[in-house]
This record gives structure tokens, sequence and C-alpha cells, in this order.
């Protein structure tokens, strides 16, 4: 019963509930059969894209909702916003699902965006509890955990697209159906186990370190799939071994967290005895006990020091310039890569792509989504730790790496698409990550649900930009006969608009980096003593 309520168990539960969270990267998974059914043009698809990524992302009520939860209960906070993220989830996509079905008359595009946003809003509810526990949890290494709840959020496409692969292969209704009960069902039976432990354990790193590989194993199991499923015509019984050994490699999850429960546990033990022991063949002096008092005291205050940061609520926060250089970042970086994960059917379509071909970039993306997520918060946690770099320099480099990938694939070469999704689809993944830890390090932990969810919707407001008035308007301008448009000419002048954009958000991100510079060398000398 004491595992059940330990953070190991939280941490387990929150990664299994990110698991099935991303129905958000999929879209282009259903979206053709959107497009036909509803009788859209490519324009009008995108308008409903963005309104998937305002839902996403527009968490600001989901922040306040948990930082008001959890200042009054560690137990109870997280598990509400999860079950009211579950309500949001079936309702949005059932809804969606009874259109494209034809069990609703034919409706409005208003209503068909506010379906997908309340499908999409549901995420930042699981996303926003996942992640601010995780930072509550693990304050020492929140680059690390936030890295690993991102990254899992990242690989839950893939999963998604395994189980529908294996059980609606080629039924994109009834995928939609799936996503109307399978996340909002895993997340009731979770939620209860998801809660904020103000405890901290010598070994943290070496366990998150463990997580860390295991998602790494997971990733690279994946990978392997979708690219033999893109060369191999695979039958019915292998798609099932596949997706057993895929549910055997997240439940083992739970065994690592048991080893660690059990480590921590009679650690704790031996330290209670040789304490007890001492206190009896050696009695302190008072003086001495107060000044060890004292001490103790003295480290939980740095502690929560580090922990709140500077503890900025949410309109202070906005009244300074990190949050909009923070904003303007955001909306260059992570509204362009929503603009490219949106668009890869109708790109892929445009260079001559098979919709399996489709299918499997869509998956792939998933993956360097979450190497991006996972990769970037384990690799500045290294270097802030051990070179003493700081964070925001990071968001510095993977915009700047983004904007080339951007240009790669405007240059429409054969192969330009799989090699240019990939530093797309890193470098975006990697602002997810950065972000909310880089929030939750200049403005404190104590608001940091709030906080980091407004900065988000910069990525909304960046995705309606970059996909409605330039990739939208651009493609329909082009497009030859009907709604199609063929050849690379496409998306060439959208994706040079977008690389320009992210070489905006770098520089933007250089100027954060020189403001917090000798802020982050105070944060590594305290991390630093607190570890020790």
């Amino acid at each position: 019963m004491e595992f059940a309520k330990s953070k190991w168990v939280s941490t387990v539960a929150s990664i299994w509930i990110q698991c099935t969270s991303g129905s958000l990267y999929t879209f282009s998974i259903y979206s053709q059969t959107l497009k036909s059914t509803q009788h859209y043009d490519q324009s009008t698809l995108d308008i409903v894209s963005v309104s998937k990524d305002i839902g996403a992302n527009v968490g600001v009520v989901s922040g306040l909702l948990y930082d008001f939860l959890a200042r009054r209960t560690t137990a109870t906070g997280p598990w509400l916003v999860h079950f009211l993220g579950s309500a949001q989830c079936f309702l949005g996509y059932f809804l969606m699902w009874a259109a494209v079905s034809a069990l609703l008359p034919p409706l409005p595009v208003p209503f068909m965006c506010l379906f997908m946003f309340l499908a999409a809003h549901a995420q930042s509810y699981f996303n926003t509890s996942n992640v601010v526990t995780g930072v509550h949890n693990f304050p020492n290494y929140s680059g690390t955990i936030v890295g690993i709840m991102k990254g899992f959020l990242g690989l839950s496409g893939a999963i998604l697209i395994q189980v529908y692969q294996t059980i609606f292969n080629n039924k994109p209704k009834s995928y939609l159906l799936m996503l109307a009960l399978l996340p909002p069902i895993n997340t009731l039976l979770l939620m209860w186990f998801v809660r904020i432990h103000n405890t901290h354990e010598r070994e943290e790193r070496k366990y998150l370190n463990i997580f860390s590989l295991m998602a790494l194993v997971v990733a690279a199991y994946l990978m392997v799939v979708i690219i033999l499923e893109n060369i191999l015509s695979l039958q019915s019984l292998v798609h099932i071994f596949i997706f057993v050994v895929l549910m055997m490699l997240l439940a083992s999850l739970s065994c690592i967290a048991f080893v660690a429960h059990e480590k921590s546990s009679s650690r704790n033990s031996e330290s209670f005895m040789d304490e007890g022991s001492r206190l009896i063949v050696e009695p302190s002096p008072l003086h001495t006990t107060e000044k060890v008092d004292a001490r103790q005291d003295s480290l939980n205050n740095q502690r929560n020091n580090l922990q709140l940061g500077e503890n900025l609520n949410l309109l202070q926060a906005m009244q300074t310039v990190n949050f909009w250089i923070m904003f303007i970042s955001t909306a260059c970086g992570m509204g362009s890569g929503l603009a490219t994960v949106n668009n890869l059917g109708q790109i892929g379509e445009s260079l001559g792509y098979t919709s399996h071909e489709t299918g499997s970039l869509v998956s792939l993306w998933s993956i360097w989504n979450f190497l991006g997520r996972f990769g970037a918060g384990y690799v500045s946690d290294y270097y802030l730790h051990t070179r003493r770099w700081a964070r925001p320099l990071f968001m510095v480099i993977t915009l700047m790496i983004m904007s080339i990938g951007h240009v790669v694939i405007a240059s429409g070469l054969p192969g330009a698409l799989y090699a240019g999704s990939i530093l797309v689809g890193i470098c975006y993944g990697s602002q997810w990550s950065l972000m909310p830890t880089i929030t939750s390090e200049i403005f404190g932990v104590g608001n940091m649900g709030s906080i980091f969810n407004t900065i988000s919707i910069a990525s909304p407001v960046g995705s309606y930009i970059f996909s409605v008035k330039v990739v939208g308007y651009i493609y329909d301008k082009e497009a030859s006969e009907g709604n199609t448009c063929i050849g690379a000419h496409c998306f060439m002048f959208s994706f040079l608009i977008m690389a320009s954009a992210t070489i905006l958000g770098s520089l933007t991100a250089l100027g954060l980096f020189l403001r917090t510079k000798n802020f982050y060398s105070q944060v590594i000398v305290r991390r630093i003593q607190l570890i020790q």
C-alpha cells in the first residue's frame, strides 16, 4: 500500500497517461476523411487544425486550476484536473466521430472547430497535471523529468497509431471513436496515483536515468517497427505480436518504480537506525543539536527557494521582458512546427508519396518529437550541472537547426521531406521540453502551471499564422485543379517563410540567454549544494 503512494508510482502513472494523450499529433491520419466527408478545401481544413492547436495549447484554465488545487491538497489536486480532461476528450472526439459517420446532419465549420477544440483541450489538462507534478516531485532534476513526460507525450502519437493499425487498420472513422474512448478510460484508471510528494531521495538521478533509458528503448523499438511496416506488408498476427511487446515494454516501467521505492525505503530505514544508534551511544550537547537543526532549516529553505524560484504569479510574470521573449520564440518555433505536422499529409501528396508512406511520416514524426523532448531536457540538465551552460542557450541552437529543416523541406528534393521532418520534429519537440523547464526556473514552480500554459498560447497563435495565412493560403493559390496541388512549388515559399521566422525566434532566444546568464550561475551553485 505504501508503494502505491510513492513518488515513483506517481511517475509511472503519469507516463502511462502521457502515452495516450498525444492524439493531437495523429491529425493527419483522419484529416483526409474529415476533408472529404465535410467537403472542405485546404484552407478550411487548416482552420479546423488550428482549432486543435488552440485547444491543446491554450491551457491557462487547466494551469490556474492545478495551481489553485495543488496549493490546497497535494492528493486530490492532480486527479481532479485529469478527470476534467477525460470528460472533454470523450465529448470532443465522440461528436467528431458522429459528424464524419453521418450520425449528425452536416454541420457548419464553427461546430467542427468547437468539437476539435474540446478534444484537443483535454491534452492541456493531462499535460499540466503530469508535468507540473513531476517538477514538484523532482525539483533538482526538472529538465530530466520534464523531458521524460514530454518525451512520452511525443511518443504517444506512434503508440496510438500502433493501436489503430492493430485493431482498426485503414478505418479512420473508427480511429476517431477509439480516441473518444481509450485516452479517457486510461486516465480515469490511473489518475488516482498521480500526486505530489514533498520528499528528496539520494539516488533520484540514478532511477530517472533508468526511466530515460527505457524511454529510448521504447522509441527505438517503435522506429524499427515503423521502418519494417514501411518496407514489408505485415500480417495482422504480426501487428498483434508487435503491440503485445510494446505493452510489455511500457509495463516494465512499474518494475523500475518498485525497485526505486524499495531502495529508498531500505536506505531511509538504515539511516534512521544509524541516527538512533548515535543518539544512544554518543548523546549530543544541546547547542550541537541546535546547530544541526539550524543547518537543516537552512537546507530546507534553500530547497524551497530553488523549487519556487522568484515565485511570481501569472500577472507578475507577464509584466517581465523574459515572459514576452519566451512568447515570441515559442510562436516562431512551435507555431512553424505545428504547421509542418498538420500538413504532412498534404505535403506528401503533393510530392507523390503514397498514403502508406505519409502514415509512416506521421509515425516517425512522433519519434523525432520524442527525441527532441527527451533529449533537450536530459542534455540541458547535464550541461547545466557539468558545464554550467544556461538552459536558454539550447533554445537558440535548436531554433536555428529548425530553420535548416524548413529549408530542406522547401527544396522538394527526393527524400527531403524525410530529412527535413527529422530536423523540424526533433527541434520542435525540444521546445516543449525547454520552455516549461525554463519557466519553472525563471518564474518559480509555485505557479508554473498557469505561467507555462499561458506562454503555450504562442504555439496556436504561430500555428494560425503559418498554417492558415501562409501554408493554406499559398497552397490554395497554387492549386490548379479543384482543391489539389501537385509539385514542390505547392509548399516551397511557405517553408522559406517559416525558416525566416525560426531564425527570428533563435535571435530572440539569444536575448533571453544573455539576460539570464548570471541568474543561471546562481541556480547551478544552489543545485550543487542541495544535491551534495
